[in-house]
């Protein structure tokens, strides 16, 4: 029997802290430093954290993820599951009900009309759906009535929580986008940067790669919440300059994501004015990723990055398994995250139930690095650097600016020198580098280099990221270059056993799925090559009450207070 309690798993609380309810706006204004500033406000569009944190105070779905990582109805009336009928026995349809007399915050009621107009948003092909992954199983999404929805899947869904369910699939309003659909979508500029929700904030100003000014909706469905009347985000800068603005010179009460050296943290910490909250629940991992296609400038532009033309260099998994060998992950925790971050082999190292627990990985091994490009056909030249067939093996490298990156690029530069790999460093401002324009050469998705270096967010089931990783959501013109398969990696066996995960209810062998899965990524293909489990570092000030840091889920500043 299908339960809910089989898709979760428990992380951990941070800080809860109960505020006595003071009443709505009473505590003035809230300031959050986001270094990785915004670039739209819809969710669908761009669907990084960057993105969809700020966008969580005022866009909801239909169901949440709490601190221990469980579901809570948000705009829903309750979780279905099969004890309750709403999901049917043979595992192919989800019935949802919307709470009554829920309004948007311009006061018109939310409607089950509103939510299936979200889900023909997204999987409208030519909208270019950032989160399309989240809906691949879907056969239609129905208002059964106004307040009932039912979604159908075409084959039996092992997970049916993933539509609608945490803050990356939000209800946005029909009426607002209704014209926004298709090809249209990135065009609407109003309503990609001011959606009206039905969360506890109004957006009152957005500039992109900038900053953001919210107030309190008056329509929010908790008469006495949110206590402060507003929040201000603002983004760009980096990690230290946000770090040093909550906890050193207290003019900021959050800043989020600070990949700073743990030392550097705790002598911040030092002044009294805030305190670092460090978190692993979400199964965040800093990793290398590779691009399985070829990015030289010299390709036309639509053909640039795409599978009409692999990498000359990287398409050898001896290559790609030789780069992984010469890297020392520890050295790498030492000097970047020290008690913030643990050795991996796996891009799923939690829950336990998914975890494959590979080993291979967490010793270096330069003298095997070189017998492997030995062996691939790449012999040292005059200057150390490896030759094959007139060509050297030159890697471009991109992330984003970061002192911990860039820290890794210098190191992981040396350690591949010392293979005889030549690396050329380039970095990149957060805001352009996660953003999602599809005119600009420096995004992720473009991935205009062999290799790069981010960290995706866990979550409770892995079946939506392995699910990003299929053939079919590479990024690629036809798909105004969004998508979630940023190394291109193909894989026909990989794409099988997704379709086999979709459709398991049972744990034991979800699990056995997922670890098979993590293997092709990893230690089977090096397409991926992790390096460091990362604990979300987050600063918070000691005037700033209710906070709870949820790895899971979306930030509770509805909840949010100003100590007295």
């Amino acid at each position: 029997m299908l339960r809910l309690k089989s898709f979760l798993i428990v992380g951990g609380l941070v800080a809860l802290v109960s505020p006595a309810v003071a009443g709505r706006g009473t505590d003035g204004t809230v300031n959050v430093l986001f270094w990785q500033a915004a670039s739209t406000m819809n969710p669908y569009l761009a669907n990084a954290p960057k993105e969809l944190l700020p966008i969580s105070l005022v866009l909801e779905p239909l169901a949440g993820v709490d601190p221990n990582g469980k579901l809570f109805p948000q705009l829903a009336a309750n979780i279905p599951t099969l004890e309750n009928g709403g999901i049917s026995k043979d595992l192919k349809s989800i019935t949802w009900k919307l709470k009554p007399d829920i309004k948007w915050s311009d006061g018109t009621p939310v409607t089950a009309k509103d939510v299936v107009f979200s889900a023909d948003y997204c999987m409208n092909p030519k909208t270019g759906c950032a989160v399309l992954s989240d809906f691949q199983n879907v056969a239609k999404v129905e208002a059964m009535d106004d307040l009932t929805i039912k979604i159908t899947f075409q084959d039996p869904m092992g997970n049916p929580y993933i539509p609608f369910v945490n803050f990356g699939t939000p209800i946005v309003q029909a009426a607002q986008f209704a014209n926004c659909i298709g090809e249209k979508a990135p065009t609407c500029t109003e309503a990609n940067f001011a959606p009206i929700g039905t969360g506890p904030f109004i957006i009152t100003t957005f500039k992109p790669n900038d900053s953001i000014r919210l107030k309190a909706n008056p329509n929010y469905r908790d008469p006495d919440k949110p206590q402060f009347a507003e929040v201000n985000i603002k983004g760009g800068g980096d990690a230290h300059t946000a770090a040093l603005a909550v906890l050193q010179t207290g003019e900021y009460d959050y800043a989020w994501n600070l990949q700073l050296a743990p030392d550097v943290l705790k002598k911040m910490e030092k002044a009294g004015k805030g305190r670092v909250h460090t978190d692993f629940g979400g199964a965040t991992v800093e990793s290398l990723w590779m691009n399985m296609t070829d990015p030289s400038s010299s390709l036309p532009p639509d053909e640039r990055s795409t599978i009409k033309h692999p990498n000359p260099i990287l398409k050898d998994v001896r290559v790609r398994k030789a780069l992984s060998m010469a890297i020392d992950r520890a050295t790498l925790i030492a000097i970047g995250y020290g008690f913030m971050g643990r050795p991996t082999c796996d891009v799923i190292p939690a829950p336990a139930d998914f975890a494959a627990d590979n080993t291979s990985c967490l010793a270096q091994d330069i003298p095997g690095a070189k017998k492997l490009l030995d062996e691939a056909g790449w012999n040292p030249g005059p200057d150390g650097i490896r030759e094959k067939d007139g060509r050297k093996l030159k890697l471009l490298f991109v992330t984003s600016t970061n002192a911990v990156r860039q820290q890794f690029q210098e190191i992981i530069k040396q350690w591949w020198r010392e293979i005889g790999v030549d690396t050329e460093l380039r970095t990149l401002n957060p805001s352009v580098f996660f953003g999602s324009d599809p005119g600009s050469p420096d995004t992720l998705y473009k991935f205009y280099a062999d290799v790069t270096m981010f960290a995706p967010g866990g979550s409770i089931d892995p079946a939506p990221y392995l699910t990003s990783r299929r053939c079919d959501k590479a990024p690629r013109p036809a798909t105004q270059w969004q998508g979630t398969n940023i190394t291109r990696f193909c894989d026909d066996n990989y794409d099988a056993l997704i379709a086999e995960l979709n459709s398991t209810a049972n744990l034991e062998n979800r699990g056995e799925i997922v670890k098979k899965l993590n293997n092709i990524l990893t230690v089977d293909s090096y397409v991926t090559v992790p390096l460091v489990w990362r604990g979300v570092a987050t600063a918070v000030s000691n005037t700033l009450g209710g906070v709870v840091v949820n790895s899971w889920g979306s930030w509770n500043v509805q909840d949010w207070f100003r100590k007295k």
